[in-house]
This record gives structure tokens, sequence and C-alpha cells, in this order.
């Protein structure tokens, strides 16, 4: 029985949203008739949420898994699961839980219910559960996928983290200078242009700053604008991506960062893939869909290519050059030891601590720089303030 999205208006007048399921469109129409409703549009859920609604986000896809196993675990049938999970949920979760209850309760799998729902359960998710079904291990494999969707949430807000301080402490420090350049400093220097003599080099500078800060500030500040959507489409381009993201690796601090979180990603992918018993060729490619930089997307292409002509996984990934030493000996002894999954664990662990350390350090750095690059330009601004103060007392003497 199909599920519907409907929109109706209550005998008040007020909106109503909700999920129904029905034969028909207008048998739900008919349903909503009953309960008083007048309704305005109804939609198959299936069909809404492949075209207009957006995915659910990491963190409601970790829930959703973690909730599922546990009623699955519970011995709850996958229909009934849904439902309980779908009575527990509201808004757009709850819309897509119920159209995937309804592709349940036609036949499919649970795997092949998510296939209609793109946006909110990629193929790594996809093909997890689908190992998942196949080796009775469902609970299992939902409990490993909330983690993992957890982590990667985790890994995301720690990026996220490291850069908020320095990018706020630079916004504030650009519109201090700027409002400082345009409003604050012609006004003070204006009471030195009714004297007579030369202005200190440093005034003068001020000045001229301050200057073109009144004629061109607004005329820059457009052109920069534009440059940012220029830049941001331009970034659309897969080559163009590619060359910029190939630069930010290169760099000596952000290129590491980078690096380490993709390969953690990586190898914490490919480690609750192989866990699911999802064949290595088919983890490898997606858990490289997982990762962020082309670049190195494309060199873990190039690996899944010499591991299907037979090379070793831990040979395969050297050759890529994208990954640590310690990540490289870690999957080597996995392999020979019979315990790649559990290796790939460690490995991923030991890259979220490696990126940890980096980010402490890079926020550690940032912060004191912000701070003395701000000192620094409000020193010249005041010093070119004073220096003319300090003139004008030695004239007078």
């Amino acid at each position: 029985m199909p599920a519907f999205e409907f929109n109706a208006l209550t005998a008040d007048g007020r909106s109503e949203k909700g999920v129904l399921q029905a034969d028909t469109a207008r048998a739900a129409r008919s349903l909503l008739r009953d309960r008083g409703l007048n309704p305005l549009a109804v939609r198959e859920v299936d069909a809404a949420a492949s075209v207009s609604q957006r995915g659910a986000s990491s963190t409601a896809l970790a829930l959703m898994a973690r909730q599922l196993a546990t009623l699955v675990g519970a011995g709850l049938p996958i229909d009934e699961a849904l439902s309980a999970l779908a009575d527990g949920s509201e808004g757009r979760v709850r819309t897509q839980v119920m159209g995937l209850r309804a592709r349940v309760l036609e036949g499919a799998s649970l795997a092949e219910g998510m296939a209609d729902f793109p946006r909110t359960f990629p193929p790594m998710f996809r093909a997890t559960v689908a190992a998942g079904e196949q080796a009775g291990r469902l609970p299992e494999v939902l409990r490993r996928l909330a983690d993992h969707a957890e982590q990667r949430d985790a890994l995301r807000r720690k990026l996220i983290a490291a850069l908020a301080y320095p990018l706020l402490l630079s916004t504030v420090a650009i519109a201090v200078v700027v409002a400082l350049l345009v409003w604050v400093v012609p006004q003070v220097i204006d009471v030195f242009n009714r004297f007579d003599g030369e202005l200190p080099l440093a005034t003068r500078l001020l000045l001229a700053i301050s200057d073109g800060m009144q004629r061109w500030g607004l005329p820059l500040l457009l052109v920069i604008v534009a440059a940012v959507v220029v830049v941001m489409l331009a970034l659309r381009q897969p080559v163009i991506r590619e060359r910029w993201q190939a630069f930010l690796l290169r760099l000596p601090l952000l290129g590491r960062l980078l690096r380490a979180a993709d390969s953690a990603r990586f190898v914490r992918t490919l480690a609750l893939l192989g866990a699911s018993a999802v064949p290595l060729l088919d983890a490898l490619k997606m858990a490289s869909d997982v990762v962020l930089r082309l670049p190195i997307r494309r060199s873990l292409d190039a690996v899944a290519a010499r591991v299907r002509e037979g090379m070793s996984l831990a040979e395969a990934l050297e050759r890529s050059g994208q990954f640590p030493p310690l990540v490289l000996r870690l999957v080597a002894s996995g392999e020979r030891a019979g315990r790649l999954n559990e290796m790939l664990d460690e490995a991923a662990d030991q890259q979220e601590r490696e990126l940890d350390a980096r980010l402490g350090i890079a926020a550690a750095a940032l912060g004191p720089g912000m701070i003395l690059l701000i000192g620094g330009l409000v020193l010249f601004i005041v010093l070119a303030i004073l220096l003319p103060i300090f003139q004008l007392n030695s004239l007078i003497r």
C-alpha cells in the first residue's frame, strides 16, 4: 500500500500537512474527507521525495539507523519497525520512512526500498544494508552504519570548529578596520589638514588608503562579490575543481589536514563495508565515493584497478601515494593475519587521532596569528594618527 503526502485545510481554515497510506490517490483524498479535511494536494511519497525533497542530515540518518537496528534486533518485522520509526519521527524524515515502509509492504527488500530515496540513503548505505540482509545480520549492520554516520558527523564538526574561530576573528577584524578607515580616520586626519606642514609618511599612507576606501570601496566590494560568484561557478566544473583541490593538497599545513581527513573517511568506510560482507572491489568503489577531494578519489580508482589485477591492497594503497606509512603497515599486517577489517578500523582511529592533533595545532597557531595581525593593523592606524599630534606639540613649543 503506497504512502501519500498531503496538504489539506481543516474546517476552521487551518493548513495541515502529513502522510497517510492508501491504495490510490483518490482513496487518500476520500480518507482525508472522512477526517473532516479538505485536501489541497496529494502526492505519492516516493515521487515527491525523489524530485522535490532534500535528503536527511547525517545526524538524522545515524539516529534512524540506530533506532531501526534496535527495533529489528528486538524481533519486529521490518514493516512494523518502520511504522514505529515513523511514529517517532516528524517532518521530512517521517515522510520518507512512510514511503520506505510502503515499498517494503509491496514486497521490496529494505535496500530496494531505500533505492527510491537516493538523496537520503547513499549507495554505500544501501549496499551495506543489502549485504546485511543477505547475511542475516541486519541489526548489526545497521548499528555499524549508525556508528559510521556519527563518526563522519563528528569529523565534520571538528573541521568546522577548527576553522570557525579564525574565520570569525578575521571577519570582525576586517569589519573593524574598514569602519576605522571609512568613518573614523577621515574625521581625525581632517583636523591636521588645516595646519601647514607636511604630514608624516605613515599618516599620508593611511590617508591615501582611507580616501581610496571611500572612493572605491563599493565598486571594490561589488568586484569581490562578483569574483566569488565566478569562482564558485567555476569550481562546479570537475576539471577546475580538481586542479584547485590539487593545489590545496600541496599546501604545507592545509594539504596534510585535508589528506588526513579524506584518508580517515576512506579507511573507516572500507572497514565498515568489509565487516558487512561487501566484496572488496565493490567496497573500494563505494569507499572512494565518500572521499571529497577529486585528486585523491582518482588515485583510489587506480587502487581498485590494481587490486582487480591481483595486487594486494596494501601495495595498491602504497602506490597511490595518499596514505601515511602507519596506515600502510596496519593494512599489510591485517592482510597477512586475516584481520583486515580490524586493522582498517585501527588505521582509521590512528588517522583521526592524527587529524585531531593537527587541528589542535592549526587552531593554536591561527588564533594568536590573527590576533597579532589585527594588533599590527590597529597599531599602524594609531601611530599614523598620533604622529601628527607629536609634530604639532613640537611646533607649538
